[in-house]
C-alpha cells in the first residue's frame, strides 16, 4: 500500500497588530492571583483565625453538635482566661479518640498541616472546652452548697446543660504553673479534665496546646452568635498559693 499525503494542518489565523504573548500571561495572571489568594488565606487562618466544626454534645447547650466556629489565634496562651472556651490539641494530654498516634512523617505532618489551616480536615486529637481552672487555681467539686468551688468561692454556673449537676465525680485539684482544667458545659456527656485525673499530667492541658478561643458560631444561620466565655468563672478571685501538682 502506497503511502497517502497527509492532510496539511490548519494554521491558525493571526491578525494583524495581535500581540501573541497576551493569552499566556493572562493565564499567568490567573494563576497568580488564585496562588495569592491562597497563600493569604493559609497566613489568615494560621495566624489569626480558624474555623472548626463541633461533632459532639459535650458543649451543649453553648455549642450544639454541627456547629461551625471561628476560633482567634490572637494573642495565643497569653490571651486565654478563666471562663473562655478554647479550642486545644489534646494530643499529650487527653490523646487521640482513635487511640492513635499522631503523624510523624514529614510529608504527613506538612500536609495535616496545611490541611488544618485550610479547614478542609479536621484533626482528631483538637477538642473544645471552657477553661475552668487557671494556674495556681484551685478547684473543688462540690462545696457544701453543691457547686463548683475556685480558689475558697462558690461559682455558679448558667451555662450547664439543663439537669446536669457540676460534676458527679468529686475532685480537688491545685492548677499547675503552665497548666489549665478544663471542663464540658455538658458535664454528664464530657470526657475533660476529670477523665483524666489518673493520668500523668492529672488532666491538666499544657497552655502551649491552646490553638485559640472560640468567638462566634457561623453555621448553621439559625445559630449563627457569639460564643460567650462566662462571667461568674471570671470573677472568682485569683490564687494567692503557688501553683502545685493536682490531687484527687
Amino acid at each position: 500500500m502506497s503511502p497517502q499525503p497527509e492532510s496539511p494542518t490548519p494554521a491558525t489565523a493571526v491578525r494583524p497588530g495581535e500581540d501573541t504573548t497576551e493569552r499566556p500571561r493572562s493565564r499567568l495572571r490567573r494563576v497568580t492571583v488564585v496562588a495569592v489568594a491562597l497563600l493569604l488565606m493559609v497566613v489568615v487562618r494560621t495566624l489569626l483565625v480558624q474555623s472548626f466544626y463541633i461533632p459532639s454534645g459535650s458543649m451543649q447547650p453553648t455549642l450544639e453538635p454541627g456547629d461551625r466556629i471561628l476560633v482567634s489565634k490572637l494573642g495565643g496562651s497569653s490571651s486565654v482566661h478563666r471562663g473562655d472556651v478554647v479550642v486545644f490539641d489534646g494530643t499529650t494530654t487527653f490523646g487521640r479518640p482513635d487511640g492513635g498516634s499522631a503523624p510523624t512523617g514529614l510529608i504527613a505532618r506538612t500536609l495535616g498541616g496545611v490541611a488544618s489551616a485550610l479547614s478542609v480536615g479536621g484533626n482528631e486529637s483538637d477538642y473544645v472546652k471552657r477553661v475552668v481552672g487557671m494556674p495556681g487555681d484551685r478547684v473543688v467539686c462540690c462545696d457544701q452548697t453543691g457547686h463548683l468551688s475556685i480558689n475558697g468561692r462558690s461559682v455558679t454556673e448558667p451555662y450547664l446543660h439543663a439537669g446536669d449537676d457540676p460534676s458527679d465525680l468529686t475532685f480537688d485539684v491545685r492548677v499547675p504553673a503552665g497548666r489549665i482544667w478544663l471542663m464540658g458545659d455538658h458535664r454528664s456527656d464530657s470526657a475533660d479534665s476529670r477523665a483524666h485525673l489518673g493520668d500523668p499530667g492529672g488532666g491538666m492541658v499544657r497552655l502551649e496546646d491552646v490553638i485559640g478561643t472560640a468567638k462566634v458560631v457561623y453555621w448553621p444561620l439559625s445559630r449563627v452568635g457569639s460564643v460567650a466565655g462566662s462571667a461568674e468563672l471570671a470573677a472568682a478571685p485569683a490564687s494567692s498559693a503557688p501553683s502545685g501538682q493536682a490531687r484527687r
